[in-house]
């Protein structure tokens, strides 16, 4: 291109002095030297302007190299986002204060003014594939102050075991697994799953209404309070009738208590196992029924405490013995919640039976003159509940109450009432809350949620041992067995009162 340019401003310079002759006009030297300088000057300023064109083109060049690595990167780090992207991590903390006092048969004034909690819980969520996914939780909850073990002198608190571990406070800030499982969903491209593992056995329906969570937090109705390890193989369709939406049908199996290695010949323990059912009836909107049906198999006298001291107190002192199987416990519970308009309700009822093996009989009376009792015992259990909702004012008011009779069992253990689950409580439990919705700004995450809880408990316990089934449920308003119970040292609790507030917030 410049060599093009220089010959053809050559050959305008030599035509010049041909063309000024030939029309007769004398040659101006000095506008020719001006026209050759502006030349110059105009080829210098070309030249300039291609070689910069040529250093851009090249650091173009560079910067594409550069950008295909960045790519690259892109392209490796995107499979580890990717891998990363699959996990969900969230949780809540609960600080809870409990004033708790109690009366017992024979006038002992039980008074606890300030009970602090604190509980921490992270939940994992993970998909390994497109239809396995892991979910887990752990858990911290501790007491404030508190680096001792089981000295309440209520006897209320039960010791840490399987079926209360991550449930119960505690006594140090140890990390608990507190639920772990896989599920295997729509198997074979059906409505069918199987899940495995620890189980999501806490804080069952309708138990969110008054917990200030308003979604359901554990597959089994809340008289099956009792974490444990175990399976589940489930279907699911929808109903013809819209009304009636989603149903859900699961085989529930689980281990309540491994009884370990022994000689079979001296066999003194089985292990005590959970098989039954569980039914979503119908789910639509803001109705819900609910069924649950279950055999607890070889129930023990009493489980494996992680205190060997614990285990010889209960064992030898309190007159059960040795860990041994009593039988069979039968168990079946309903629950039906609905919402209208500002209005939650609830209506729930259970029935237990103990089937006793002849050997060792269940509810044992140490006055029998005819041995252990070997009949089948049937409890039953009602509970009732309401809450209206003031969405404006971020406000909540509920109210419960439940009766439990004679021989009623609810197995809950993994209850969340501090002392006493009241819905194993032989007798009556009212209960008046309230929850405040606190205006903390806009959400970041979607399972947040902050509030505080104010409630109080009171408890009437018409009959002794609530969530036991070794000992005779005496008649405290009768004298005969308060006789008995005064022969025996013992000294139940007859009626108490429990005011608790929290401040939970979920992120």
């Amino acid at each position: 291109m410049v060599k093009k340019i220089s010959v053809i401003a050559l050959a305008g310079i030599l035509s010049m002095p041909t063309l000024s002759m030939a029309s007769g006009g004398a040659t101006n030297v000095a506008d020719l030297e001006k026209k050759i300088e502006e030349l110059s000057r105009q080829l210098d300023e070309l030249r300039s302007a291609m070689a910069a064109q040529s250093e851009q083109n090249k650091a173009l060049a560079e910067s594409v190299e550069d950008l295909g690595d960045t790519v690259d990167e892109f392209d490796e780090k995107s499979e580890d986002w990717d891998l990363a992207a699959r996990i969900k991590l969230y949780g809540d903390f609960r600080f809870r204060g409990d004033y708790y006092s109690a009366d017992s048969v024979f006038g002992r004034n039980l008074d606890n003014d300030t009970l602090l909690t604190n509980r921490f819980r992270l939940n994992m969520r993970v998909k390994a594939t497109e239809n396995v996914e892991f979910k887990g939780r752990m858990a911290m909850y501790k007491t404030w102050g508190n680096q001792s073990a089981w000295t309440d002198d209520s006897g209320a608190i039960y010791p840490i075991f399987d079926g209360n571990i991550a449930r119960t406070p505690i006594a140090s800030s140890a990390i608990y697994l507190d639920r772990a499982f896989v599920n295997w969903n729509s198997i074979g491209g059906l409505p069918v799953w199987f899940s495995i593992g620890r189980r999501p056995t806490t804080d069952g329906p309708p138990g969110q209404m008054r917990m200030g969570t308003d979604e359901r937090l554990a597959t089994p109705m809340a008289f099956m309070d009792w974490p444990f390890d175990g399976l589940s193989l489930g279907y699911a369709w929808q109903w013809a009738a819209e009304a009636m939406g989603e149903s859900r049908l699961r085989f529930c199996y689980g281990r309540g208590f491994e009884a370990g290695l022994q000689d079979e010949a001296m066999r003194a323990i089985d292990d005590t196992d959970f098989a039954g059912f569980s039914w979503d009836i119908m789910k639509k909107g803001d109705r819900f029924a609910y069924i649950q049906t279950f055999m607890a198999f070889n129930v023990f006298n009493y489980p494996n405490f992680q205190d060997p001291i614990i285990n010889q107190t209960i064992g030898e002192l309190s007159g059960a013995g040795p860990r041994t199987n009593l039988g069979d416990i039968w168990h079946t519970s309903a629950v039906y919640q609905a919402k209208f308009a500002g209005l939650n309700y609830f209506v729930s009822g259970g029935w237990s039976q103990t089937q006793p093996f002849s050997n060792t009989g269940m509810f044992n009376d140490p006055f029998s003159m005819t041995g252990p009792n070997t009949s089948d015992e049937d409890g039953y259990a009602v509970y009732l509940g309401v809450r209206y909702d003031l969405d404006q004012a971020g406000l909540k008011f509920g109210a419960e109450y439940n009766y439990g009779s004679q021989y009623w069992l609810a197995m809950s253990p993994g209850h969340d009432d501090i002392y006493q689950s009241k819905l194993g409580t032989r007798g009556n439990v009212f209960e008046l809350y309230t929850i405040w919705d606190l205006p903390t700004g806009e959400a970041i995450s979607k399972y947040a949620k902050t509030f505080v809880r104010l409630g109080w408990q009171h408890y009437e316990y018409d009959y002794s041992g609530s969530n036991d089934w070794n000992l005779f449920p005496y008649d405290l308003g009768d004298a005969g067995d308060r006789m008995k119970l005064q022969m025996m040292g013992m000294d139940p609790v007859e009626s108490a009162d429990q005011v608790y507030v929290t401040f939970e917030a979920f992120f």
